[in-house]
């Protein structure tokens, strides 16, 4: 499986200038939507951010997730687009507001693609580990998460431990930064780069994890 990280600039430059990319999933972070998507000039057709993304993932035969800021009627959303062979699989949103500057969302989702499950995590749901968990018990065979600026080691270290002990690799998309971390618990990708490309295998490990907890008492009924 091979990614594309677009750290800086927006889709159609990207487009512009590089014609695209043969990799299998085009990845950009939050300056990718050229400014905050509105859902209704979408609808009315007086935007085209949504229509852009899949455009590009019809021309390239790829899967393109774009990381965005959403808004419906004044709610401010983070969120992220999906898009694979020119049609829009879906819109992700951010489960966990901090400061309340944005909106929350509702509900993960795992896209079904042609390579796999893929899981979203939008932006600070990353600093939550049961959202990674969540993604990696419904099935998600790679986790990607469009993010906004890293200001320290806290994201790298947060999705080493997620991706070691959920066992599937996590990708970020930052401003001017992306990194992979794999299931050892390395970071296997990281670069200030853009675009910049990183081929790796899928791997998934099982291992039987035993624990001995107090509780649980189950009395035989001998009155029956």
């Amino acid at each position: 499986m091979r990614i594309c990280f677009v750290t800086r600039g927006t889709l159609n430059s990207f487009w512009e200038r590089y014609g695209g990319s043969d990799a299998d999933i085009l990845f950009f972070s939050f300056q990718g939507a050229g400014g905050e998507v509105n859902y209704e000039k979408e609808l009315k057709g007086e935007t085209s951010r949504f229509e852009d993304v899949a455009i590009l993932s019809r021309e390239n035969k790829n899967i393109v997730v774009c990381g965005c800021v959403t808004d419906t009627r004044g709610i401010r959303r983070k969120s992220a687009v999906v898009a694979e062979n020119g049609r829009i699989l879906g819109v992700s949103d951010m489960l966990n507001s901090i400061d309340g500057e944005y909106s929350s969302g509702a509900g993960l989702r795992v896209y079904e693609t042609k390579l796999g499950r893929l899981g979203i995590a939008v932006a600070e749901d990353i600093y939550f580990p049961e959202i990674l968990r969540t993604l990696a018990v419904c099935g998600s065979d790679l986790v990607l998460c469009p993010f906004g600026n890293v200001r320290d080691t806290t994201e790298s270290t947060l999705l080493r431990a997620a991706a070691f002990s959920y066992g599937l690799p996590i990708c970020l998309c930052a401003n001017g930064y992306g990194m992979v971390a794999d299931i050892t618990g390395e970071l296997a990708f990281s670069s200030p780069h853009s675009p910049v490309e990183f081929s790796f295998e899928k791997k998934k490990e099982y291992h039987l994890v035993e624990n001995r907890r107090r509780g649980f008492f189950k009395p035989e009924r001998t009155d029956f």
